[in-house]
């Protein structure tokens, strides 16, 4: 899959075969910092012996939280950019299913699926994925998601407002 695509050309990636990111690790460091930055110091997530002991999951795992926001990162890595683009807009989830513990210590990556493309005005275009983070090894994905997107251009870039070539 191309790595830049025009925005004329981005709803040939609605139905086509998910892209994958990359496998990014989920140690305790970035669950302790993520734990600090959100104020959730919950003992599942930062205290491994007390995890052990007084959980189902054998130590501690990560915030479903934190695996939605690796999202960003793991597009980045997969999903290809538009060329167009001015800058890049988290509109949010039509819908988030958090499925699986990420337990300390395993590595997860992004399947994304285009599912829709929608122009919105002059300057603006919508992209729905159907998301999936999935864990090394493991059956089950830590999360499923339909996550909205927006791209914003230059008015002059739509495809629309492209001169028709001369025959």
């Amino acid at each position: 899959m191309p790595r830049i695509i025009s925005l004329a050309d981005l709803a040939d990636l609605v139905g086509k075969k998910p892209v994958l990111s990359k496998w990014i690790s989920v140690d305790q460091t970035m669950i302790d910092l993520f734990a600090d930055a959100t104020h959730d110091h919950q003992f599942i997530h930062v205290d491994p012996e007390r995890a052990k002991a007084e959980t189902p999951f054998d130590g501690t795992i990560a915030h479903g939280f934190l695996s939605l926001s690796l999202l960003s990162a793991m597009n980045h890595d997969c999903v290809p950019q538009v060329r167009e683009k001015r800058m890049g807009i988290n509109y949010g989830f039509n819908k988030v299913r958090f499925i699986a513990p990420v337990k300390s210590g395993t590595r997860v990556r992004g399947r994304f699926a285009m599912k829709e493309v929608r122009f919105r005005g002059a300057s603006m275009v919508m992209l729905t994925h159907d998301v999936t983070v999935e864990i090394e090894n493991e059956k089950k994905p830590a999360l499923t998601a339909e996550w909205l997107t927006i791209v914003e251009f230059d008015a002059k870039d739509h495809p629309e407002a492209q001169p028709e070539a001369a025959d």
